[in-house]
């Protein structure tokens, strides 16, 4: 039986990372009724899919409002992309770039599958609204964390369910200081310190290094954004 859709109720693609959890709040503060949704793509910092359960539960917590709005959590199984192979997101290679200009963690037609399966989850839950936390102002270089992409992906979804989807892409045209910013907004230093200590990024997998912005290798792609954005952020706060 397919729920009838509400207009006030969203999805969030939430990872586990520092990106996805400030969406997760976006939403919180904006919806009625949010579900979250994870992809488990055999990835190499699988760490995330543990953190993302704990950070639910804290968020529940801190935020007994969000708590009540805050619905159900599933995790997809989105193993094909490991088939598939061929990325140091999901081999134990080193990260470099590759002859097209793009770092060979770049996972070809991962967010766009992960947005096909959320909304269809979506369609079934009647949720209407889709929030991702991609971004193309302080990333690294993936096509498919474009403006452009993420319209395009709307338009075909849409069409291909025959719905009137909305999808939600906060970070888009803010840095990684930014981000912080808008989790400050949205949550204050509650949220601000569950992010810095309860959310995983690094590319590697490295959950046991703790820096002052939160746990990482320090040194991948993920590890160097997050930290920059954590240091510009404080300096103007």
């Amino acid at each position: 039986m397919i729920t009838p859709m509400n207009d006030e109720g969203a999805l969030v693609l939430f990872s586990g990372g520092q990106d996805s959890a400030t969406c997760l709040a976006w939403a919180l503060s904006r919806f009625s009724r949010v579900e979250t949704i994870g992809f488990d793509y055999r990835q190499r910092h699988r760490i995330e899919l543990e953190v993302r359960q704990e950070f639910i539960k804290e968020l529940r917590a801190i935020f007994p409002a969000w708590s009540a709005r805050l619905g159900e959590d599933r995790v997809l199984d989105a193993g094909a992309l490991a088939a598939i192979g061929q990325t140091a997101m999901i081999e134990d290679v080193a990260i470099e770039m590759g002859a097209n200009g793009l770092p060979n963690t770049f996972v070809p037609g991962r967010n766009i599958l992960f947005l096909t399966l959320a909304t269809a989850v979506a369609y079934r839950r009647g949720l209407r609204h889709i929030v991702t936390g991609v971004c193309e102002t302080d990333y690294s270089g993936y096509p498919d964390c474009r403006d452009d992409t993420i319209k395009a992906t709307q338009v075909a979804l849409n069409l291909g369910m025959e719905a009137r989807f909305a999808l939600h892409t906060p970070l888009m045209w803010i840095d990684k200081a930014g981000t912080w910013a808008m989790a400050m907004e949205h949550g204050g230093r509650d949220l601000v310190n569950l992010i810095n200590r309860g959310t995983h990024s690094c590319y590697i997998g490295d959950h046991t290094t703790r820096h002052d912005w939160g746990f990482g290798c320090g040194e991948c792609p993920a590890c160097e954004l997050r930290a920059g954005g954590w240091r510009r952020w404080l300096k103007g706060v």
